[in-house]
C-alpha cells in the first residue's frame, strides 16, 4: 500500500490489487452460489459500461442521464480497488514519502480510513434504499440498468467499507520510507506536461504502471 502524496497537505492511498480470481474460476461447479451472482452482475455490468461509453448510443435526456451515471460509478469503483483490497488482509506494509515521518504517516493513514469508513457506509445506506427502489424499473422492456448501476454502488461502497474498517481495527501497519514518493509529492504542483516523463519514471521504478494516471487525476491542479 502506497500513501501518495497529492498537493495542498493530501495524501491519498494507493494500490494496484490484481482481480480477486481468474473469470473462469467464478463460473466453475466449486464456485459459492454468490460468488457466481457476483460474477454474472460483473459481467452485466461490464456490458452496461460499454454501452454506455459507446459515442451516440444514448437517445433522450433520460438515457444520456443514465449512461454519465454509469460512466461516472464505472470510474469510482476503478478507484475503490485499494480499499477493497484491504477486506484481505492483517498485516500491510505502507510505503510513505520519506520526507515523512512514521507518526505523520499513521496519522495521514488513519484520516483517510477514518473518512472512508464513514462516507461508504453512508452512501451504502443510501444506494441499498435506492437499489430497492429502481426494482420498479423492471416493467420498462430491455434491462435494468438503473439497477445494474445501484446494486454495483452497493456492492462497492460495502466492500470499501469493509475494508476500511478491517485496516483500522484488525490491520498490523509496517511503515517504510520512500524518497521516490516525497519527489512525486513535489511534482504536484507542476503542469502536466511538465513533469509527465518524470511522473512516468518515478511510476516504473516503483513498479507502478497506473500510478501516473492516478496522480494526474487526484493531483492538485497546476495552472
Amino acid at each position: 500500500m502506497y500513501l501518495v502524496p497529492v498537493g495542498g497537505g493530501r495524501f491519498e492511498l494507493y494500490s494496484e490489487p490484481p482481480d480477486d480470481a481468474p473469470p473462469d474460476a467464478h463460473d466453475s461447479p466449486t464456485a459459492g452460489f454468490w460468488r457466481r451472482w457476483l460474477h454474472r452482475l460483473h459481467r452485466r455490468w461490464d456490458d452496461a459500461v460499454r454501452l454506455a461509453a459507446r459515442p451516440g448510443s444514448a437517445d433522450g435526456w433520460f438515457a444520456r442521464v443514465r449512461d454519465r451515471a454509469v460512466c461516472k460509478a464505472s470510474e469510482s469503483i476503478a478507484e475503490q480497488r485499494t480499499l477493497w483490497s484491504l477486506r484481505h488482509f492483517t498485516e500491510v506494509s505502507l510505503v510513505h514519502p520519506s520526507d515523512l515521518s512514521e507518526a505523520a504517516a499513521g496519522a495521514a493513514r488513519d484520516g483517510l480510513l477514518t473518512r472512508a469508513r464513514r462516507h461508504h457506509g453512508w452512501w451504502l445506506t443510501i444506494d441499498a434504499t435506492l437499489f430497492i427502489a429502481s426494482g420498479v424499473f423492471v416493467l420498462i422492456p430491455g434491462p435494468n440498468i438503473l439497477a445494474y448501476y445501484f446494486a454495483f454502488r452497493v456492492l462497492g461502497h460495502y466492500f470499501s467499507w469493509r475494508g476500511a474498517r478491517q485496516a483500522m481495527d484488525a490491520t498490523a501497519w509496517r511503515l517504510t520510507p520512500e524518497p521516490a514518493l516525497a519527489e512525486l509529492g513535489g511534482l504536484a504542483h507542476v503542469a502536466r506536461a511538465a513533469r509527465a516523463a518524470r511522473v512516468a519514471a518515478i511510476a516504473a521504478e516503483l513498479n507502478l504502471p497506473r500510478l501516473a494516471a492516478f496522480f494526474d487525476r487526484t493531483a492538485v491542479p497546476a495552472r
